[in-house]
């Protein structure tokens, strides 16, 4: 078999592809998260379609990591990118009738989540074919820096285009996004290998190859357990962080606060982009996680907006650290011969905490927390003294408490035996 062609050029029009798609999805993020939570009023509300935006795609990811290793990824890549606007469609199709119930919102997220599952792991495995073992952590912060584009562009932009006009121009522009990432991932694709299809595997026998790829090793498992809970505090923030500042602001000032505090991944980002991470990976991971739940918890302390920014940019400046060292890790430990079916049990588990803290935030927000540190609730006298009291001051102890838990379990990671002897092996597993 031919050797694929390794170029850090075609990664970068692959990566363009996917910064644009990125801000396209930030936009109906966010456009959705601000209709549902005025149309409900409800925390819960906003986090089930939340949830039903990830959780198929989630489930879906191991069947989209065999057909990674099977078929061809850029068109794997293409096909999941083009039919996920088909939920949206959906979507502004209802909003042009008169208004999207939240039922119907909840089925197209739910449809576009599913094509889209086709997505992730094409695209992590592609990363790998397009670049050789030195390229890794420098890869790895721009690919970040375009994933965090939904948190640092996407918001300021939506909350300047709902003050002009409404959700459906975001969906609209969501969905016209996909034209450009089919051109970025074709062109990427003439300059690769065609797959080789190989012996027809059952998928089961697949799946237990990327499974035993991932379970074999306790330190590559120890690795996505903590990516596990890593998502399950970003999903924490997703989750309250917005209605939190709805509760007293609007959505201009919302968008603001949200762009603002993800330049924070941006800079470091690009940083790591640049100078990339040269050693020190355990180290470097589990200080960046400890202040991560540090400014975490300060970040739900007060009804201030100066503050909310300041603590909310050095939460996100630790997340690309965090990630470039954990990346790095695993697809320095892991054969790319089965990187696709790994890539996609990896996320299964490790996103796993983005469903917990998606089915649970928003009902502890709504029904015990909010009602706890309303006025003249049961902890106004209390911990109401310290945070405030009022209807956002539930999600602020929420966050506070995520936050610390956060930086012991930074603690706890940094005594891992089998994480540690991941980074003394560091074994070349590229294929020759």
């Amino acid at each position: 078999m031919r050797e694929p062609d390794r170029s850090f050029g075609k990664f970068l029009v692959l990566w363009s592809g996917e910064l644009v798609s990125a801000i396209g999805s930030g936009l109906t993020a966010f456009g959705l998260g601000v209709y549902v939570f005025r149309l409900t009023g409800r925390v819960s509300a906003s986090a089930l379609v939340t949830l039903l935006a990830f959780a198929p795609s989630l489930v879906l990811s191991p069947v989209a990591g065999v057909l990674a290793d099977r078929y061809d990824r850029r068109l794997l890549m293409v096909l999941g990118d083009g039919l996920s606007a088909l939920g949206l469609g959906y979507i502004l199709l209802c909003m042009f009738r008169g208004g999207a119930l939240l039922w119907q919102v909840c089925a197209g997220v739910s449809i576009s989540a599913v094509c889209s599952s086709l997505l992730e792991p094409a695209y992590k495995s592609t990363v790998t074919d397009l670049l050789t073992r030195e390229q890794y952590a420098k890869a790895s912060g721009l690919v970040q820096t375009a994933a965090s584009a939904k948190f640092l562009i996407s918001p300021i932009l939506a909350g300047y285009l709902l003050a002009v006009s409404d959700i459906r121009l975001l969906l609209a522009l969501d969905i016209g996004t996909f034209a450009l990432t089919a051109a970025a991932t074709l062109i990427v694709r003439r300059g690769l290998a065609p797959k080789s299809a190989g012996p027809q595997q059952r998928f089961l026998r697949e799946f237990r190859e990327g499974w035993t790829a991932v379970s074999g090793n306790r330190g590559i498992l120890a690795l996505v357990v903590l990516g596990s809970g890593l998502t399950f505090f970003l999903g924490v923030m997703q989750t309250l962080a917005g209605p939190m500042i709805l509760s007293f602001a609007d959505s201009s000032v919302l968008g603001t606060t949200l762009s603002l505090s993800a330049s924070g991944m941006l800079v470091t980002g690009v940083i790591i982009g640049i100078t990339s991470i040269k050693s020190a990976y355990r180290k470097v991971l589990s200080v960046s996680l400890f202040l991560a739940g540090i400014f975490m918890a300060a970040f739900g302390l007060r009804e201030n907006i100066a503050l909310i920014r300041l603590f909310g940019f050095l939460f996100f400046a630790m997340l690309p650290v965090a990630n470039a060292c954990l990346d790095y890790l695993l697809r320095s430990n892991i054969d790319n011969e089965v990187q696709g079916r790994a890539w996609g049990l990896i996320g299964l588990i490790s996103q796993a905490g983005y469903v917990f803290a998606y089915g649970t935030m928003g009902v502890l927000a709504d029904r015990v927390f909010t009602p706890l540190m309303a006025n003249g609730g049961p902890l106004a006298a209390g911990v109401g003294r310290i945070l405030g009291t009022g209807d956002s001051r539930g999600m602020g102890l929420l966050i506070v408490l995520s936050g610390l838990l956060l930086s012991v379990t930074a603690v706890g990671f940094y005594v891992s035996k089998p994480v540690a002897s991941l980074e003394a092996r560091r074994t070349p597993c590229i294929a020759a």
